[in-house]
This record gives structure tokens, C-alpha cells and sequence, in this order.
């Protein structure tokens, strides 16, 4: 691995405190981990705060496009991965005025999960909250779905459009209904010449041969629906025009706003061959390109490849999208200079500063020493769950499970020896979705904290206890991620096991738990993948275990001793 980089743990955190240091004029941190960015000029009276967010390895994705005209705020994650519920949170309060707020981010899972329970704090204390989602990936989910689709480089085009309606100070709801409409409007293709290599990890997230493309990728390094010879640039971009024009209006008369991005090693060169040719067929048939972006808008570290992505124009968007902007990476037209708002003072997002006083039964917890012991074995199993994910994902799931794990661990360490059921599930809760914010820890993460609520006051995590803790973890995934048993997901693993489990009176539980986990492994992997990252590979997923289901095997054999 080839990277310019010191510890690959703390990459995020150096490129944040590069960018604070390179650009305090015009952004500034809101959270003592510099994992939130704002407009210095934020919050302003009567101005809906745009608020966004997403994994880092995108720049200028995210990052980049906060500023005037642009978005308001961003919470950052780990390569890939989502920011905290708390650091959304604190991105909220921040550019907060008495205009309320638009979260507007991508559709991806870690990321829904997280920003609906900051949206819901938020509106605890009184901040009104809409929510739009980026959606313009044509191939990651048929028309019928559409709205399951994923957001990638379109969405830079919806954060314009958006951004600029609110800079004209228009209420929350005609912001809204404008990114609404820009999301409505906007098709996204892409094609992958080779991975990306996350920085924690040291390998691709997928291979290709020499001569292979890979259509439709996403931008964490997800494969796409279509391997293959790799075309010539005409051919490629053919490819998407078609597809695109299936869904866009792409007829005589029509006026749209063209973006040709790079996903981070294509020339730019590369991408006006492309570009030459969008502008050829589109003028065949009669289409004006109003306004065009070609660069690197939304990237993917170092992966090669490209992505075309149209957005149709009526009057409102095209002056929208025209209008000035400005961010330490976008300039268009000509902004004003800002002063910069009062700064209050950086907040604490870690999850400690949430966490309730713990509650004690006054007899030792066997559960959280079993926990404490045993718990930093899943460290074992980090590259086999990482090989699992970048098969049918974006490859962190080894790293969202290993910390996590480690993460729990010594936040029970940290509770009395005779804390209850409940305390130790909310400790794990907030440890294990903190560690590396992910789809999958985020969903852990809510599964426990549901599981904290159903345990009785003052009782011990016991078997009867766990029983009712797993089934009230499968309940809350179950609603948060729409799964249902069939999909493919750890439910189908989780669901065997707490039957066992309750079906064991004790006697051996361990044993069968684990017997339990296995079989509906190897049974759910001849399922196709109808939920999350995989099921944007749709039948390529057959005949592949699970990731998530396998990290639950992997939990249930390191607790049981298995």
C-alpha cells in the first residue's frame, strides 16, 4: 500500500485539523474532535441551516460543499463510515436559527439511522427538522425502488440548488420542496477502472483483471451490476446516456445541468473525452447543456473511474444552479464577504457525555466479566469479516466489529462490578455504535439500546434476560432497516439463535446457540441480498455469506466458548 499518510488511524483526524488549518476564514470546527465542519457565518437569522453529512475518503464530497450557496454544516466519519448521531447533533445545533433545519445527505444506511436519531434530539429541543435523501444512483435499485437507490456525485448538483435556496432566505418548507425536486431530477451512472484501499485496512476493496470495468460501482468501493472487457471512453459513456435517458426526459427542448466526475485517479483528461462526447449526442437530440461540471466532485480515494450524472432544468433549478457559490473547495460566480458569526464554544460529542448514571443490583455481574474476557477475541476474526464485506460492501465491517468489540469491552470495565442488565446493554450500545459509526454499528448500536429498555429494573443479564434483549435487538433492526427474515441480513442469524437459546432451559446453551448460528449461516447464504449494500449487487449475491450474519456467528462462538 502506497499512501502518504503517518498512522493510518489517525488519517481523518490529521486531513480535519489540515483543513481547519488551511481555511479558518471561511470554516470552523463545532466539536472538540473536529469531526464537524460549519460556515463561519452560521447560524443567521431567518436562513435554513443545510446540514450533511456522510464517511470521509470523498473530498471534496461532504466536506467540501459547505459554504455560501452550499450547505451549512457537515458531520464526518471514518473512511466510509458515518458520523455519530451526537457529532449530527452538534453540526445541528451549531448552524441552528429560527429558520429550522434540512438534513440532506446521501441514502445510505449508518447515515439514515444516525441522522434520524440526531433529527429526533433535535426536535426534543425545539429545532424543526425536513429531511431529503440523495437518490440519483440508477443502477443500485430498479425504477419500482427507486427510492432505495443510493446518493453519490447527483447529489453534489442537489446541494447547489439547495444551497442556493436557502442563501435567498426561503422558508424550510420551499427548500425543501426545491432539493426534493433536484433529487426528483437528477440520474447518476458510474464505472470503476480499479478500488480504492482504505487506509485502516491496507487492501482494495475489490479486484478487477487487467482490461476489466466495473459499471454501475458505488463510491465506497461497492461492486456494481456489470463486469466486463473495459469499452472505449465513447462506448462507456454511451452506456449511461441510454441508461440515464430512460428515466430523464432527454428530448428535443430540454435544458440540463451536465456533471462528468472523476473518482479520484482518472485524468481529467479522461473526463473531457467523456464530456466531448455527452455534449455530442446530447446536441443530436436536441438537448442544452445549461451548465456543466466536469472535475473531481465526489471521490472515492484513489479509485479510477467516472460517473456522469444529469440533472433536468425547468426555470427555478436552472436560476438556482447558476446562482454564486462559494466553499474552501467550489467557486462559482461572485459571493460577498462573510464575517464571521460569534463562535460558542466547541461541544463534547462523544457518547460518554451522554451516558446515564449507571444502576447497581449490589451482586457481581458474571455478564460483564464474561464480557470483558472474552469480548477482545473478536479481534481474530477483523480480516475475514473484511474480505466478507468488500465481497458484497465497502470492506469496514472488520473494522466497525473489531473496535466496537474492544470498545465495549472497556467501557464495561469502566461500570461497577455489580451493574445491571440495563446499564451494561446502553454501555455497549453507545461503545459499540461510537467505535467506527457504520451502518452496521449504528444498527447494533439501536438494537441495544431498545434491548436496555425491555430489561426489568435492577436485574442481572442472566439467560432469560438475553433472551429477551436479543429478541428486542431483532425487533428494533427489524423496524430502523425495514429486514424482514428472508433478506439476507444477521436476522436470519440472530432469529435461529434466540430460539435456541430459549428453547435450552440453560442446559448446554452455549453449544446449541452456536450449532444454531451455523446452519442458518450456510442456509442464508443461498439467499439473494434484499437489504443494504449487497442487495445494490442484486443476484451476485447468491452464494455468499453475509457479513453481518457471520459476525454474529463469530459473537455467539467467542461468548460461548465454542
Amino acid at each position: 500500500m502506497r499512501k502518504i499518510i503517518n498512522e493510518p488511524d489517525a488519517f481523518v483526524d490529521e486531513v480535519m485539523e489540515g483543513i481547519f488549518a488551511a481555511h479558518a476564514s471561511q470554516v470552523r470546527p463545532a466539536t472538540t474532535d473536529n469531526r464537524t465542519l460549519v460556515r463561519v457565518d452560521s447560524p443567521k437569522t431567518g436562513r435554513v441551516g443545510i446540514v450533511t453529512g456522510g464517511g470521509s475518503g470523498h473530498l471534496p464530497f461532504f466536506l467540501g460543499y459547505v459554504g455560501q450557496g452550499l450547505c451549512s454544516a457537515v458531520a464526518i466519519g471514518n473512511v466510509f463510515s458515518s458520523p455519530s448521531s451526537a457529532q449530527i447533533y452538534a453540526a445541528s445545533q451549531a448552524v441552528s436559527s429560527d429558520a429550522g433545519l434540512l438534513y440532506l445527505y446521501g441514502n445510505y444506511g449508518g447515515d439514515v439511522y444516525n441522522f434520524d436519531i440526531a433529527a429526533e434530539m433535535c426536535r426534543t429541543n425545539g429545532i424543526q427538522i425536513n429531511t431529503v435523501l440523495g437518490t440519483d444512483d440508477l443502477l443500485s435499485a430498479p425504477p419500482e425502488r427507486a427510492n432505495d437507490r443510493r446518493g453519490v456525485a447527483g447529489l453534489f448538483l442537489v446541494y447547489k440548488v439547495a444551497g442556493a435556496a436557502a442563501d435567498q432566505l426561503l422558508n424550510l418548507d420551499e427548500v425543501t420542496r426545491i432539493a426534493n425536486a433536484a433529487v426528483q431530477n437528477t440520474r447518476t451512472m458510474g464505472v470503476g477502472l480499479s478500488p480504492t484501499i482504505l487506509p485502516a485496512a491496507g487492501e482494495a476493496t475489490f479486484h478487477l483483471a487487467d482490461g476489466e470495468m466495473e459499471i454501475g460501482v458505488g463510491i465506497h468501493g461497492e461492486q456494481g451490476t456489470h463486469r466486463g472487457p473495459l469499452e472505449s471512453a465513447d462506448q462507456i459513456t454511451d452506456r449511461f446516456l441510454e441508461g440515464i435517458a430512460g428515466e430523464l426526459n432527454l428530448t428535443d427542448g430540454a435544458r440540463v445541468a451536465v456533471l462528468v466526475n472523476g473518482l479520484g485517479a482518472t485524468p481529467l483528461e479522461e473526463l473531457y473525452v467523456m464530456y466531448r462526447r455527452v455534449n455530442s449526442v446530447l446536441a443530436a437530440r436536441g438537448v442544452t447543456i445549461a451548465h456543466r461540471f466536469v472535475g473531481e466532485y465526489v471521490t472515492s480515494l484513489e479509485m479510477a473511474g467516472a460517473s456522469l450524472s444529469i440533472m433536468i432544468l425547468d426555470d427555478e433549478l436552472e436560476a438556482l444552479i447558476a446562482a454564486p457559490a462559494a466553499s474552501p473547495f467550489f467557486q462559482q460566480g461572485t459571493t460577498e464577504t462573510i464575517s464571521a458569526a460569534d463562535a460558542p464554544a466547541l461541544v463534547d460529542a462523544s457518547v460518554s457525555a451522554f451516558a446515564p448514571a449507571p444502576v447497581t443490583t449490589g451482586t457481581r455481574s458474571v455478564a460483564r466479566e464474561l464480557l470483558i474476557e472474552r469480548l477482545p477475541a473478536m479481534s481474530a476474526h477483523g480480516e475475514e469479516l473484511r474480505e466478507l464485506d468488500a465481497a458484497l460492501g465497502d470492506g469496514d465491517l472488520g473494522i466497525t466489529v473489531t473496535k466496537g468489540s474492544v470498545a465495549v469491552a472497556a467501557a464495561l470495565r469502566e461500570l461497577p462490578e455489580d451493574s445491571d442488565a440495563a446499564t451494561l446493554l446502553r454501555a455497549a450500545a453507545s461503545a459499540f455504535a461510537a467505535a467506527n459509526p457504520s451502518t452496521f454499528a449504528a444498527l447494533v448500536g439501536s438494537g441495544l439500546f431498545a434491548a436496555a429498555d425491555a430489561m426489568p429494573a435492577r436485574s442481572e443479564l442472566g439467560l432469560d434476560e438475553l433472551v429477551v434483549a436479543l429478541q428486542a435487538v431483532f425487533d428494533r433492526v427489524s423496524e430502523k432497516g425495514g429486514a424482514r427474515l428472508g433478506d439476507k441480513t444477521f436476522l436470519d442469524v440472530l432469529h435461529p439463535v434466540i430460539q435456541a437459546l430459549a428453547g435450552s432451559k440453560g442446559s448446554g446453551a452455549g453449544t446449541i446457540a452456536t450449532a444454531a448460528a451455523r446452519d442458518a449461516v450456510d442456509a442464508s447464504a443461498q439467499l439473494q441480498s434484499a437489504r443494504g449494500r449487497a442487495a445494490w449487487q442484486q443476484e451476485r449475491t447468491i452464494g455468499h455469506r453475509d457479513p453481518g450474519a457471520v459476525a454474529v456467528l463469530r459473537f455467539v462462538e467467542v461468548l460461548s466458548g465454542e
